[in-house]
């Protein structure tokens, strides 16, 4: 992947940081992008030394389209190109009872997630029709959700449903570009700070349900990243296997 470029949202933590890494891992120039420098920093120091290099940290919101448009702009011209894309920046909030649901948790948890993407995805279509070669990828992170939600998660929900739908129109507008876009729905990551909390179900009851580990994610996306453009993987579902999905309810 030497001289091939991808951006990452949400890269100072989570599955953002171990995507960014894995990538770093497989030769590409990784441009990392958060609110929150210091946590982009902590990405490229948990990178081995000799990628790091590779690993451009860049401070940015992307629910404001000044930000994300002089993200872009600054990777066009250190880079030339980009290559592929990975939406994965979003803010979440507590399962919340629809009643509860606070009207600024909504647009926060709609802004980062479905705004995020839409703004990201025009900054990269704006470029990827018109650079040469032509064409690029787009990963958006989706979420189960999208399918068969879980109780109290409206807010989420609404806004992987979005992801989803542009997913599917971003496939459907990219192809006279030469631009592909696919999505990846993931299930229950074991938290590496914390227990697994808990949760929810559409019984009333509680449970600790199954996880995985990240790592099976971080394999999906570069598989996906590497992927040449005239092949794409829509939409993919990566969960562990045992976890209350299918007949979920």
């Amino acid at each position: 992947m030497g001289g091939r470029t991808v951006v990452v949202t949400g890269a100072g933590s989570g599955i953002g940081r171990a995507c960014a890494l894995g990538l770093l891992d497989d030769g590409w120039t990784v441009v990392l992008v958060g609110r929150r420098v210091e946590a982009l920093e902590e990405t490229v120091a948990e990178a081995p030394a000799g990628s790091r290099e590779r690993a451009v940290p860049f401070p940015a919101d992307v629910t404001d389209s000044a930000a994300v448009d002089a993200l872009f702009g600054h990777v066009v011209d250190r880079f030339g190109r980009v290559d592929v894309l990975f939406n994965n920046a979003a803010d979440t909030m507590p399962y919340t009872p629809t009643v509860d649901v606070a009207t600024e948790d909504w647009h926060r948890v709609m802004d980062s997630i479905a705004t995020g993407t839409f703004l990201c995805s025009r900054a990269a279509f704006r470029v990827m029709k018109r650079q040469t070669p032509r064409g690029g990828r787009i990963i958006n992170n989706g979420a189960p959700s999208a399918e068969v939600p879980r109780p109290d998660s409206l807010a989420f929900t609404a806004a992987k449903h979005a992801v989803a739908g542009m997913t599917r129109s971003l496939s459907l507008d990219g192809r006279r570009y030469d631009i592909s876009c696919g999505q990846i729905d993931i299930g229950n990551v074991t938290p590496q700070d914390r227990p697994q909390p808990m949760v929810l179900q559409a019984d009333g009851s509680r449970r600790v349900e199954p996880t995985m580990d990240v790592r099976h994610v971080v394999d999906m996306v570069r598989t996906m990243a590497a992927l040449p453009l005239g092949v794409n993987i829509q939409s993919v579902l990566v969960m562990p296997s045992s976890m209350p999905y299918v007949g979920r309810g």
